[in-house]
């Protein structure tokens, strides 16, 4: 009996182990982003598209390969019908005549051919190709540091609810004591009941913006979850621990000299402004000649080629070099030309702007982190002269030397101090990792 309970309580306890492992979930904000890479669709998506213009560059080096023909072909001769210019006197002549297989013709034409100078339209076609696949990856750079940024923000706010939902059930536990010790002051009638009740409603409403906060933990929870591909029942537990190392305030400048260097999206404007350079250049190549190689081979059969009909095959080959020349470029190129210029200017102004909205980006994201440590000292100052001044409300008012309203006030002060303590230290890692994204490197 005594080893059916122990099995029993082992597979009990397994069970709970194994469902409280499976309901809660403890993850850093690097574990977080591996997450995300691997599951995150949009990612995936983005795989995609760098996987597309891998096959776009190796698709514009195809120019650079020969080009072979081939065409064959079989069928039947009719009989010659011959007549004069007015199609009188008309006379046939049978191909059979001619041997036993002049009715069937038969031509087999391999033609081979190699660019060997196109003016640069290749080359720069092949350039713009690349910048186009370099593009894709800081594309999904961009895309992965906005995603990392938004799993942040939720991540994030789980913590901020749950600092709140700590110092909410402190100050729970606060209250209660108080209306317990104004409980015992009445009942030695010093003491009203009007007392108990203004706490007993104060700590209604700290227990519904307690129950509001978990509801908002609750949603975001979710929505992480739903981001993450993990199991709507999955808890998440954030890592308190990551506020013990909170980061330092830097230059500005190291910050601005990361983000020349770094930023996806200036990365993209640099692409662009010589993708449209190249472009002119592809343009500007169709007024130059083409100069090319060839190679062909014929064999036909019969000879027709001569009213004599040969029942025979004939075979040639030839070899050479030739050159093309478009003739109507040298007037209809002109207003290509000055279109694609106009695209330059454009795409050179655009990144120009990239330039200087990147640094007001930066500076403005730098700004709000260093002003995040000033709200984090004036928060700390708050609730060290908010609990000061609750501790000595509470004992005067424990000694009838202050009124409920007082403590009621100073009860909110320091409550409303602790929270804006709360969010004011995660506001930092906030602003932190939007001045690494807003400088590519997050």
């Amino acid at each position: 009996m005594k080893k059916i309970c122990l099995f029993t309580l082992i597979c009990v306890s397994s069970f709970v182990c194994s469902a409280q492992t499976h309901g809660n979930k403890l993850l850093t904000i690097d574990e977080m982003f591996q997450l995300a890479d691997e599951k995150n669709s949009t990612l995936k998506l983005s795989d995609l598209s760098l996987q597309s213009s891998d096959m776009d560059v190796k698709i514009a080096k195809n120019e650079r390969l020969p080009k072979v023909n081939v065409a064959l072909s079989a069928g039947y001769l009719s009989d010659i019908r011959i007549t004069d210019r007015n199609f009188s006197n008309g006379l046939t002549v049978k191909m059979k005549d001619f041997g036993d297989y002049a009715h069937i013709s038969n031509n087999l034409v391999v033609q081979a051919s190699q660019i060997l100078y196109a003016g640069g339209a290749i080359k720069n076609s092949i350039a713009n190709a690349k910048l186009a696949q370099s593009a894709t990856g800081y594309e999904k750079r961009q895309s992965r540091s906005n995603i990392h940024f938004m799993l942040l923000s939720h991540y994030l706010e789980i913590f901020n609810f749950r600092n709140q939902e700590e110092v909410y059930l402190k100050n729970i536990e606060q209250t209660e004591k108080l209306v317990s010790d104004i409980k015992s002051k009445q009942k030695e009638g010093l003491a009203l009941r009007n007392d108990i009740t203004r706490y007993e409603l104060q700590l209604q409403s700290l227990n519904l913006a307690l129950t509001q906060v978990r509801n908002n933990m609750s949603v975001a929870n979710n929505r992480l979850c739903t981001l993450l591909k993990l199991p709507r029942e999955t808890v998440i537990e954030v890592d308190k621990e990551m506020l013990s190392f909170l980061p330092a305030a830097t230059n500005e400048q190291e910050w601005q000299a990361t983000a020349n260097d770094s930023s996806p999206e200036l990365k993209i404007a640099q692409i662009h402004s010589t993708q449209a350079d190249n472009a002119e250049k592809i343009i500007n190549a169709e007024r130059l000649p083409k100069i090319f190689a060839f190679a062909a081979d014929q064999f036909d059969g019969p000879i027709t080629i001569d009213m004599d009909v040969k029942d025979n095959n004939m075979n040639i080959w030839m070899v050479g070099l030739g050159v093309k020349y478009n003739l109507s470029s040298l007037y209809t190129t002109n207003k290509s030309v000055k279109k694609q210029q106009i695209a330059t200017k454009a795409a050179q102004e655009a990144e120009n702007i990239a330039k200087e909205n990147l640094q007001i980006e930066v500076n403005a994201a730098f700004t709000h982190f260093l002003e995040s440590f000033t709200i984090l000292q004036t928060a700390e100052k708050s609730v060290e002269l908010a609990t000061v001044n609750y501790n000595v409300i509470n004992n005067r008012f424990l000694n009838d030397l202050a009124l409920l309203t007082d403590m009621l006030d100073a009860s909110n002060s320091k409550l409303e101090a602790e929270l804006k303590m709360a969010d004011a230290k995660i506001n930092i890692l906030f602003n932190y990792f939007n001045l690494k994204r807003v400088a590519g490197v997050l």
